[in-house]
C-alpha cells in the first residue's frame, strides 16, 4: 500500500534539517551503490543532474510511516523507509525515465495502482502487462507502466523475482510505494515543500 496516503503536514511532516556534507557524501554513495547502471555511470553524472553537488540539502521525516525524504530546492527527489533502500520519487523517474527497470501493468490494474494497491501478479502476466525480459531480483525497485501509457504511476518494489512472478501468476508481485495522486506525488505536483 502507498507509504503516501493522507499526508496532515502539520501532524505528520517534520521541520526540514539540514544535512551535514558526510551524511550528503554518504547518501551519494550509497544511490551510487544501489543504482550502479544509472547513477554510477559516467562517474555519476545523472546523480549529479538530479541532485547537484553545490545545492544544499534538507531532510524532511514523515514521522507516521518512518520515513525520510531527501530534499533538493525544496523538492523531495529520494525517500528512505526507516534503513530500507532508497527511492526516486515519480517526479524525478519521470524526468530521468532510464533510472529505474520497468514493469508494465495491464488496463485493468490501473485503477488499483492508482488508488495505491499493492501490484498482484496476474495484473503483470496478463496480456496487457509487461516483465522485462532480464531477471529482476526480490527486492529490486521498480517504475511501474500502465497499458496505454507514456509515464510511470507508481514505483514499488518486488515482493519475488520476475521470474517467479511470470511462473506463479498469482500474489502479491509489487509493493506499491509511491503512485500518482498521493500525497507525496501532490507535494511535488504543487512545487514542493
Amino acid at each position: 500500500m502507498s507509504l503516501f496516503r493522507k499526508i496532515d503536514a502539520k501532524a505528520d511532516l517534520g521541520a526540514p534539517a539540514s544535512l551535514k556534507s558526510s551524511i550528503q557524501r554518504a547518501i551519494r554513495t550509497k544511490l551510487v551503490e544501489q543504482f550502479p547502471e544509472s547513477l554510477g555511470a559516467n562517474d555519476g553524472a545523472l546523480l549529479d543532474q538530479i541532485w547537484p553537488k553545490k545545492e544544499p540539502v534538507t531532510t524532511v521525516k514523515f514521522k507516521r510511516e518512518h520515513v525520510q525524504l531527501i530534499v533538493v530546492r525544496g523538492m523531495p527527489i529520494f525517500f528512505q523507509q526507516y534503513d530500507g533502500p532508497f527511492v526516486p520519487t515519480l517526479r524525478v523517474l519521470h524526468q530521468y525515465p532510464d533510472l529505474l527497470p520497468k514493469v508494465q501493468v495491464d488496463r485493468g490494474a490501473i485503477r488499483f495502482v492508482l488508488s495505491g494497491a499493492n501490484i498482484m501478479a496476474p495484473g503483470l502476466t496478463s496480456a496487457g502487462g509487461r516483465l522485462p525480459e532480464e531477471r529482476l531480483e526480490k527486492g529490486t525497485i521498480v517504475g511501474v507502466n500502465s497499458q496505454g501509457k507514456e509515464y510511470e504511476v507508481s514505483v514499488g518494489v518486488l515482493n519475488m523475482a520476475s521470474d517467479e512472478i511470470a511462473a506463479a501468476g498469482k500474489g502479491i508481485a509489487i509493493d506499491n510505494l509511491h503512485c500518482i495522486g498521493d500525497d507525496l506525488w501532490m507535494i511535488c505536483a504543487r512545487g514542493g515543500l
